[in-house]
């Protein structure tokens, strides 16, 4: 007897199963997500007795089913309210407990509100890099193509481009504002076609999300926003909670909470990669402009107390020059950007004299920095030398702040030396690329044999048999040799 497994529907199992039991699976959920998602549950029972989420969910929905991890969209409710549709807001109390939560459709009117709290000339710079990141992806997409090609008269082998389904985006709103992540993420998984994408970002008191990266999640095309942020927001788009939609890739930089996360739901859900503090390395030579390389290094030092800065120079000058003015860049950084740079410079900060180009080349690709600029006067050697980092800003008039903004290349990259086996984030994670392959009864008569003969000597008699039989009902007149080779 065959037993056939039924499809779940997807309906909200919470009420009978718990909040990760019917379709997840108690068991599904890793420990180390388990207490977030027992937060949410306990605002779940409450919601259940808030006559004014009541009041509000009726006033929107006239479909509702079950609880509030299930909501029904009316397509004239979105097209009057305009854009990304807000499912959850958590708000958090002084203790970090999340206590309450309001309905989805209330909070499209953020998204709506978003574009008139941001200043135009913002929106200009959203824009700005919204077109080149979007332009630097389409081209990306371009360099893979959709192909059939014929491996031997009767057998076509062809590569197919399928966009992934769904995709999470992560847009941290913690100590700063990454409106540029937001562009980064969202704009890349539309430019690949994801049907389906899921933006968040964490509530700053009763207000929401940022209003600037609201606007810009909403203009970049995200098609649902979850007002959430850490492993809450990771564990709700992994496991499709508020919009029935689990997320098949996450990504987006995030703290080392936000990484861990991503780690452990990693095979459950694809990633964009794991992610640690972010680094710059600079390899500069005696032409190097000692005020501009201590700049750029004190920029990556910033972004926190372990984010490593590396200076890799062939002139002792310029490296003496470099330490001598570090101190006095960090000091006059405002406070936050300060506390971290001076703690990334001091932990992390290094400066390595090399004898030579090609020992300057070699100390970087055993770095394998996430960022890496070259300032000399041979970059173009350094161009084509260099093997392993996340990008590449050749020359001084580039810089990783450009990167990491507007100038189109995506700035979700790897870190931790995982610049040796992969780069970043790009069009075609969103992506798959998959195969395909179709063959004549007459291609049959020559690959059949191979296939017979490879499976014997390898000892699996059922693949060869594969083989065998498509020989006897396509040539039943001939006997063929499908022996192992001895």
């Amino acid at each position: 007897m065959i037993k056939i497994k039924k499809k779940v529907p997807l309906i909200d199992q919470h009420d009978k199963n718990g909040f990760w039991g019917g379709k997840f699976g108690g068991n599904f959920i890793p420990e180390t997500l388990k207490k977030p998602l027992e937060d949410l549950e306990i605002l779940f029972e409450k919601l259940r007795k808030d006559k004014n989420f009541i009041k509000e969910r009726d006033r929107y929905f006239k479909n509702w089913v079950g609880s509030p991890t299930r909501f029904i969209k009316l397509e004239k409710l979105s097209k009057k309210l305009g854009g990304a549709q807000i499912w959850a807001k958590v708000v958090s109390d002084a203790n970090g407990g999340a206590h309450k939560i309001y309905n989805a459709t209330v909070h499209c009117l953020i998204a709506k509100k978003a574009g008139k709290q941001v200043p135009e000339k913002l929106k200009d710079d959203i824009k700005f890099a919204h077109e080149r990141i979007k332009k630097f992806a389409e081209a990306q997409k371009e360099s893979v193509k959709e192909f059939e090609t014929e491996l031997s008269p009767g057998l076509w082998a062809g590569q197919k481009l399928i966009p992934i389904e769904t995709a999470g985006c992560y847009v941290p709103g913690g100590r700063y504002a990454h409106v540029a992540s937001a562009i980064m993420s969202i704009t890349t998984a539309k430019v690949a076609g994801v049907e389906n994408i899921i933006a968040c970002s964490a509530p700053k008191g009763n207000d929401g999300p940022n209003p600037a990266i609201l606007y810009t999640m909403n203009y970049c095309g995200a098609d649902k926003i979850l007002a959430l942020g850490g492993v809450q927001a990771i564990a709700s788009m992994a496991f499709g909670l508020f919009t029935n939609l689990p997320a098949k890739i996450l990504v987006g930089p995030g703290n080392r909470f936000v990484a861990e996360a991503k780690r452990t739901l990693f095979g459950k859900v694809g990633i964009d990669l794991f992610a640690g503090p972010t680094e710059i390395a600079i390899i500069a030579d005696e032409n190097a402009d000692p005020e501009i390389v201590a700049e750029d290094l004190v920029s990556q030092a910033e972004h926190g107390p372990d984010s490593p800065a590396w200076l890799i120079t062939t002139s002792d000058k310029l490296a003496n020059n470099v330490i001598s003015i570090m101190d006095a860049k960090i000091q006059n950084l405002p406070e936050t950007s300060k506390k971290a740079a001076e703690i990334a410079w001091k932990d992390y900060g290094e400066v390595i004299l090399c004898s030579s180009n090609e020992e300057a080349a070699r100390v970087s690709d055993i770095y394998a920095a996430e960022h890496l600029e070259v300032h000399t006067n041979t970059n173009d050697w350094y161009a084509k030398r260099l093997k392993n980092y996340g990008s590449l800003f050749i020359g001084e008039e580039t810089t990783v702040t450009f990167g990491d903004k507007c100038s189109g290349t995506n700035h979700i990259l790897p870190t931790k030396g995982a610049a040796h086996y992969t780069g970043g984030l790009s069009v075609h994670k969103f992506m798959k690329i998959v195969t395909t392959q179709r063959m004549t009864q007459e291609a049959n008569r020559s690959v059949a044999q191979v296939a017979a003969r490879i499976s014997r000597l390898e000892g699996m008699e059922a693949h060869a048999r594969s083989g065998d039989i498509r020989l006897k009902k396509y040539f039943p007149e001939e006997n063929f040799d499908v022996s192992p080779v001895e």
